[in-house]
């Protein structure tokens, strides 16, 4: 048995990812920030189904407690062999004018700097060259890395930019090391980061703008990234799946 960590894993996408990877046998490791008994939740959900799983706090944005966690991930035993970096945070709408210094760290801090912390660990112990037996990452982008959220959140899909650009070049540092990186690229899907923008019915505003005229659901983005860190995805690397309803 081996070790899948879930950033953000207590609720929306990181939620059905845990609970479907704990389906497919992986001890799953349920990262949260804040929200405690979300993630008590999930745990219970998996363990309720026969599965393994625990819950570890961690800001990603700290390198101190994300090495903490990971020092916590390595008490348990197993190898860890698939990172998801789902953990990420955005603001309320609104256009450049509104957006300040703090605020602007703050998202680049979890969305880009965490995923960064993350994937190092994960390298550390799934490389070949440190001994590891391989493994999967799969770093949850966002269709706003392409399509830029003006007057949204310009700073939130800023920072998707920036995982993309740190899935494609990770995929080529740490092919020949049996590491495979990929990303995928959720559109509107229906979870509670558009209450944090400050609309949570987003998704049914404009959803009629898409060709596929419907809001996606967590678990089918889940069901992309445990296809990623799967066997069946053995020869792909460096890639990303777009989930956006056809926008």
């Amino acid at each position: 048995m081996t070790i899948a960590l879930v950033t953000g894993g207590s609720r929306g996408i990181g939620k059905a990812t845990a609970l479907l990877l704990a389906q497919e046998g992986y001890t799953v490791v349920v990262n949260y920030h804040q929200n405690s008994a979300a993630a008590t939740d999930v745990v219970n959900e998996i363990r309720a189904c026969g599965g393994n799983a625990v819950a570890l706090r961690a800001d990603v944005s700290d390198e101190a407690q994300v090495m903490e966690m990971f020092a916590a991930i390595d008490r348990l035993g197993e190898p860890l062999s698939a990172l998801v970096n789902n953990a990420g945070i955005l603001f309320t709408q609104g256009t450049i004018e509104s957006l300040c210094a703090e605020r602007i760290n703050r998202v680049l801090a979890t969305n880009v700097t965490g995923y960064f912390l993350c994937c190092r660990e994960a390298v550390k112990r799934m490389s070949h060259k440190h001994g590891g037996k391989g493994g999967a990452i799969v770093n949850v982008s966002s269709a706003a890395s392409r399509l830029g959220s003006p007057g949204e959140y310009v700073d939130y899909a800023a920072s998707k930019g920036a995982v993309d650009s740190l899935t494609t070049g990770l995929s080529l540092e740490v092919a020949a090391q049996g590491i495979r990186v990929n990303g995928v690229r959720p559109g509107l899907i229906y979870t509670d980061m558009h209450a944090s923008g400050g609309e949570p019915g987003r998704v049914d505003r404009v959803k009629s703008m898409l060709p596929m005229q419907r809001g996606g659901q967590p678990e089918e983005v889940a069901q992309a990234i445990v296809w990623l860190l799967s066997d069946k995805a053995s020869y792909v690397t460096g890639s990303f799946l777009e989930l956006a309803g056809g926008r």
